[in-house]
């Protein structure tokens, strides 16, 4: 992967996730104690928000620091913009400006200006069928890599799991919207399992 390729991944990433945590690790097992007083203070607020595990992520790691001019993580960005590190994120939650900024922060649920869904509407989709689906998604424009985790799963085949997923995104692959899909699907308990395996730096959202 080229820089030019990276920044325009993170540029991505900023454009399409209106809260945005690049982190340690990801929420349910934080690699630093920075990334996990920081996830603690988000889940505290209720807000919905999106995460990059920038260790599965190298060149994310490596580049973000140059375009955000913070060179440590967690990194937070609502809106596109850089709010700060963990300290930051702590002082904001204390003297009450974080919640309003949190609250600010613009859903993309648009459809992309090329036609192509967002990350967003693909999000949507898969759990009006599915409803405590978990979904993090790699790839951009119509080619993604979806990975689904659900309790839902449960006593399915792997092929009953991919087909439920993909059900869920019937119209966009049958108008041209979605064209290659890639799709991974798990229960909670085989999803744990596989974090012991290397993840590919995938961008990680969290509903």
């Amino acid at each position: 992967m080229t820089t030019m390729k990276t920044e325009d991944k993170i540029r991505q990433q900023l454009a399409t996730n209106p809260i945005l945590l690049y982190m340690k690790g990801v929420p349910e097992n934080p690699q630093c104690g920075f990334s996990a007083k920081t996830v603690g203070i988000l889940k505290s607020t209720g807000c919905q928000y999106a995460y990059v595990n920038v260790l599965a992520a190298p060149f994310i790691r490596e580049k973000l620091p140059s375009i955000s001019h913070w060179p440590t993580y967690p990194q937070l960005f609502v809106n596109g913009e850089l709010v700060g590190g963990c300290d930051i994120v702590e002082a904001m939650a204390n003297d009450g400006s974080l919640l309003p900024l949190l609250n600010s922060a613009t859903p993309k649920t648009e459809a992309a200006s090329d036609g192509h869904l967002s990350v967003a509407d693909v999000e949507q989709l898969i759990k009006q069928g599915i409803s405590d689906a978990q979904v993090l998604v790699d790839g951009e424009g119509c080619d993604l890599m979806l990975t689904v985790i659900s309790g839902e799963f449960r006593d399915l085949s792997l092929v009953k799991k991919q087909q439920w997923v993909l059900s869920t995104l019937k119209d966009p692959l049958a108008s041209g919207k979605l064209h290659a899909v890639s799709v991974k699907a798990y229960t909670p308990e085989e999803w744990q399992e596989s974090q012991a395996q290397p993840t590919g730096g995938l961008l990680q959202i969290q509903l």
